[in-house]
C-alpha cells in the first residue's frame, strides 16, 4: 500500500499546530500588506490581521509561488509514495489550477483535488480524505471520491458591515449606504465555486435566523434521507471568537442531533468580507 501525503492551504481553517496534531501539511496562504509580504499563520496571526484590516491597510490575497509549492511536494515524496493536494476552491482562487499545472510534472504522484471548497467544508475533505487513504484508497482513487462528492456542501454567511463588500466591489456604494441606513443583513452563499447573494435581511437577529432556516431547508431538501451521521454541520466566523460561541450554541440548540464542526473564516474570505461575519455550514461526510 503506497505511503501518502494529505497537503491542504491554511483556507481550509486548518492552523499549523492543528495540522501537526492531524498528521498533514497545511500550506500557509501570502498575503500583501501595504506590500509587504505575509504567511498566514506563520508571519501573520488572526488578530494582527484582522488589525491591519480595520486600520484600512492595503490588503491583498495572493497564491503560494510554484516554486514555493514544489519544493514542498519534493520534500514530501522523499518520505512518501504519493500526495493528495486539496486546495481552495478554483471558482475562488487561481492556487487550484496552479496546482493542477505543476502537478503534471510528477507523473501521477501528486494529484491535485479540485473539489471546490473552503473554510469548513474542505477541512472536511481533508478528514475523508485521511479516512479514505486508511482504508487503503490510493491518491488517485480518493482525487475521485472527493471530486465526485464535491457539491455536497453548503456554506451560509452574513457580514456584520457592507464597507468591505463595498470595497471589493461586491456591492455599490449606493447599495451600501442605503443598507446601512437600513441596517439590511446581507446573507451571501457558497455552494460550489462562487461566494454568491442569497439574500438580505433587516437585523443581526434576522439574518441568524435566515441562515439556520436556509440548512433547515437544505436538510430537508437536498440532504434529505441522510442519516444524520452522514452530515457535519459547521460553524465559520470572522475575528470576534466570543460571538462566534454564541453561535455555534444557537446552531447545536437548532440542530442537537448534529456535531458542529467550528473553524474560522480563511483570511482570503475575510478579505472581502470584513471582522464579526459569521457562518454555518451543511457537509456531507463521504463513506468509506
Amino acid at each position: 500500500m503506497s505511503k501518502i501525503a494529505i497537503v491542504t492551504d491554511s483556507n481550509s481553517g486548518i492552523t499549523q499546530s492543528e495540522g501537526k496534531t492531524m498528521g498533514i501539511t497545511v500550506l500557509p496562504m501570502p498575503f500583501y500588506i501595504n506590500e509587504e509580504l505575509f504567511w498566514e499563520d506563520i508571519t501573520l496571526t488572526q488578530e494582527e490581521f484582522y488589525k491591519k484590516l480595520e486600520e484600512d491597510a492595503d490588503i491583498s490575497t495572493s497564491q503560494p509561488a510554484p516554486g514555493d509549492v514544489m519544493d514542498l511536494w519534493d520534500g514530501l515524496l522523499k518520505e512518501y509514495d504519493e500526495i493528495i493536494h486539496i486546495p481552495m476552491s478554483s471558482g475562488l482562487s487561481s492556487s487550484c489550477e496552479t496546482a493542477i499545472s505543476l502537478a503534471a510534472e510528477y507523473d501521477g504522484k501528486v494529484q491535485v483535488v479540485n473539489n471546490q471548497r473552503i473554510s469548513v467544508t474542505q477541512k472536511q475533505s481533508v478528514i475523508d480524505a485521511m479516512n479514505l487513504r486508511d482504508a487503503g484508497k490510493s491518491a488517485a482513487e480518493i482525487k475521485a471520491v472527493l471530486e465526485a462528492e464535491k457539491f455536497e456542501s453548503t456554506i451560509y454567511i452574513t457580514v456584520d458591515t457592507l464597507k468591505y463588500l463595498k470595497k471589493g466591489g461586491r456591492v455599490t456604494p449606493a447599495a451600501a449606504a442605503l443598507g446601512t441606513v437600513l441596517n439590511l443583513k446581507p446573507v451571501l452563499q457558497i455552494q460550489g465555486e462562487k461566494l454568491d447573494a442569497f439574500t438580505k435581511v433587516r437585523g443581526w437577529k434576522a439574518a441568524k435566523k435566515t441562515m439556520l432556516k436556509a440548512i433547515e431547508d437544505d436538510l430537508n431538501g437536498r440532504f434529505a434521507g441522510r442519516d444524520t451521521d452522514e452530515l457535519v454541520l459547521g460553524m465559520a466566523y470572522t475575528g470576534n471568537e466570543a460571538e462566534a460561541e454564541e453561535w455555534k450554541q444557537e446552531i447545536h440548540e437548532k440542530f442537537p442531533q448534529f456535531e458542529i464542526m467550528a473553524s474560522p473564516l480563511s483570511l482570503s474570505v475575510s478579505c472581502h468580507i470584513g471582522p464579526g461575519a459569521l457562518a454555518v455550514t451543511c457537509t456531507k461526510r463521504v463513506k468509506v
